[in-house]
C-alpha cells in the first residue's frame, strides 16, 4: 500500500496478473497549499458575471429639502396624496433605495494563474492520490483494494455497457465507494433546490482513460462517478475543494502514458514543452528526526574539551558575561583581580582598627557592673 514501489499490478480481467512499472510523477513532492492556492483561482473561472440593475433604486425624481424643516437632508420623493411622497430615496439605508456599492458585470471574475503552478499543482494532487492514507481521510472506500493506486486493463475501455462498469468495480472491490456516494444523496439546503441543483451528494471514483472506445458512455450513469482523459487533467477533478487524495481508478494505457505526459526527475516531458517533474527540497520529511539527529547536534553542540564555540555565534552580554568580557578585552582580568586586592585589604585594615575600641567599651562595662 505505499506509492514507492517499483512497480504496481493490473487488477480485474484476464490481465491481473501482469504489472507496469510506477511513473515518477507519483513520487513528485505533495504541496497542499499550492494545490489549495492554485484550485481557489482555477475555480472562479467557471463563474458567471452578475450584477444589478445599474437605474434599481434610482428611478425616481427625489429631491433634498434641504435645511429648516427639521428632517434628515436625504432626497424625498416629491409629489402629493399617497404614502410613496415625502419618502427618503437613493440612499442604501432607505426603502426603495439602491444598494451600497452596486455589483457590476466588469468586474474581475477570472484569474489567471502561471502554469508551472497549474502543473505543480496537477502533480501534487496525482501523488497525494497514489497514497491509501490520503485516500481514506478524504473519505473514499478504499479498504478492500488490494493496492493503491489501482490499475485495470486497458480493455475496459471497450465496455459497452453500465452493467459491464458495475461488474468490472465489484471485481476489483471498488464499487463501495459508489454505493457510498448513492447513500450520501439528499436535497440540498437552501434557494438552490428550485435552481437547477435541487440534490447534492459525495465525489465518488475518478476513472482515467487512455482513448475512449465506449467507456464514457458505460461510466457516466454511475453516481458520483467521473471520467477525464490522461492528457487533459483536471484539479478540480484531481483535488475536489482543494483537497488531494481523490480515488483515481485508471486503466492500464493511461497509466503507462504518466512518464511521457510529466516525465521524469530526469528526463524532460514529451508533451509540455521543457518541463521536469519538481525536486522534493529534502528526502527525509521528519524534520524532529533531522534536528535530533548526532550529524546535526554534533555541530549545534559541540562535545570534547577542544571544541569551543566561536566568539561571533555567543550572543551573550560582556558587561554581564566575564568570559566573554576576559575574551574581548584579556585587561579587565587583570582590572578585576586588582580591585578584589585592594577589597580585601580595605577590609582587613578596618577589621584592625575597630579592635581597640572594642576593647575599650569592654573594660567601660566591666567597670561599670563592677560592685
Amino acid at each position: 500500500m505505499s506509492a514507492a514501489r517499483p512497480t504496481v499490478n493490473v487488477h480485474g480481467g484476464e490481465a491481473s496478473s501482469s504489472s507496469v512499472p510506477l511513473p515518477a510523477v507519483l513520487t513528485a513532492p505533495i504541496r497542499l497549499d499550492v494545490v489549495a492556492a492554485v484550485h481557489k483561482s482555477i475555480a472562479k473561472n467557471k463563474r458567471q458575471p452578475y450584477a444589478v440593475s445599474p437605474q434599481a433604486g434610482e428611478q425616481t425624481s427625489a429631491e433634498s429639502w434641504g435645511t429648516g424643516r427639521a428632517v434628515a437632508r436625504i432626497p424625498r420623493v416629491g409629489g402629493g396624496g399617497t404614502h410613496r411622497s415625502g419618502q427618503a430615496a437613493f440612499g442604501n439605508m432607505c426603502r426603495g433605495g439602491r444598494m451600497f456599492a452596486p455589483t457590476r458585470v466588469w468586474r474581475k471574475w477570472h484569474v489567471k494563474v502561471n502554469q508551472n503552478q497549474r502543473r505543480f499543482a496537477v502533480v501534487s494532487a496525482l501523488a497525494g492520490s497514489s497514497l491509501p492514507s490520503l485516500v481514506l481521510a478524504r473519505g473514499h472506500r478504499v479498504e478492500q483494494l488490494e493496492e493503491v493506486p489501482l490499475v485495470v486493463p486497458s480493455s475496459t475501455e471497450s465496455i459497452q455497457k453500465t452493467k459491464q462498469a458495475i461488474d468490472l468495480l465489484k471485481s476489483v472491490d471498488a464499487y463501495d465507494d459508489v454505493v457510498k456516494v448513492s447513500n450520501s444523496r439528499g436535497r440540498r439546503a437552501g434557494k438552490g433546490k428550485y435552481r437547477n441543483r435541487r440534490y447534492r451528494q459525495r465525489r465518488g471514483p475518478l476513472v482515467v482513460y487512455d482513448e475512449d472506445k465506449g467507456i464514457t458512455k458505460a461510466f457516466r450513469n454511475l453516481p458520483g462517478v467521473e471520467l477525464c482523459n490522461v492528457r487533459r487533467l483536471n484539479l478540480l477533478q484531481l483535488a475536489p475543494g482543494g483537497h488531494i487524495g481523490r480515488f483515481i481508478v485508471w486503466t492500464e494505457g493511461a497509466f503507462k502514458l504518466l512518464d511521457e505526459i510529466f516525465g521524469t526527475f530526469d528526463k524532460p516531458s514529451a508533451q509540455k514543452l521543457g518541463y521536469t517533474l519538481p525536486r522534493a527540497k529534502i528526502a527525509n520529511a521528519d524534520i524532529t528526526r533531522v534536528i535530533n539527529s548526532d550529524e546535526i547536534q554534533s555541530v549545534v553542540k559541540p562535545k570534547g574539551p577542544k571544541q569551543t564555540r566561536r566568539p561571533w555565534t555567543q550572543k551573550k552580554n560582556p558587561l554581564r558575561n566575564k568570559g566573554v568580557l576576559y575574551r574581548l578585552n584579556p585587561y579587565a582580568q587583570s582590572l578585576r583581580r586588582q580591585e578584589i586586592l585592594k577589597s580585601e585589604k580595605n577590609r582587613k585594615s578596618t577589621v584592625k582598627k575597630s579592635a581597640p575600641s572594642g576593647q575599650a567599651s569592654k573594660e567601660f562595662l566591666e567597670n561599670l557592673l563592677a560592685p
